[in-house]
């Protein structure tokens, strides 16, 4: 394994602990919401290494979370979700300039297509009730939570810029 190669697994690595740690410990959790900052990982990780390597950290981090902190039995979509989240935020941010836009573009995305559309499907299914009994207060919260992520991770994303271009994982240098 070269240098590239092995920087590359450590940094996949500690993108999965931030995110297994901001989903599963440090996180407001109900039945059907969950309020966390483990997007910052998922989408930096996004942005650094593209989407199947994102879409793979995160759906091992949330496969990982199941098994060790148990907050429920697996079940299969919730592993898709995740996967389509990493894979959609480094579809957007990879090899692209940090910019609100770009960056409310994959939030969006991320929003509208897996959380009230795959989670909600999911949820539904996995509980046995209607989608309409989750899809309101996840509405809401994705209409209000998405402009604050936009914001923390345009200024995460800018503050680590310095470290990621001296550690050359950024744009398909890792």
């Amino acid at each position: 394994m070269d240098s590239v190669s092995a920087r590359r697994f450590v940094f996949l690595g500690l993108f999965t602990a931030a995110t297994l740690l901001l989903t599963f410990v440090f996180a407001i959790q109900t039945t059907f919401l969950r309020l966390s900052f483990s997007f910052l990982p998922i989408a930096l990780c996004g942005l650094y290494f593209g989407g199947a390597a994102a879409g793979l950290m995160t759906a091992a981090a949330g496969f990982l979370g199941t098994a060790v902190f148990g907050l429920g039995p697996f079940f299969p979509g919730f592993l898709l979700t995740d996967f389509a989240t990493g894979f959609l935020f480094g579809a957007v941010l990879h090899g692209h300039a940090v910019t609100v836009r770009r960056t409310a573009l994959a939030f969006f995305l991320v929003a509208a297509v897996v959380n009230l559309g795959l989670q909600t499907m999911w949820l539904s299914l996995f509980y046995g009730r209607a989608w309409e009994a989750f899809f309101l207060p996840r509405l809401v919260k994705n209409l209000l939570w998405p402009p604050v992520q936009v914001l923390l991770f345009c200024a995460a994303a800018r503050a680590l810029d310095p470290a990621a271009r001296l550690l050359a994982v950024r744009r398909g240098h890792s």
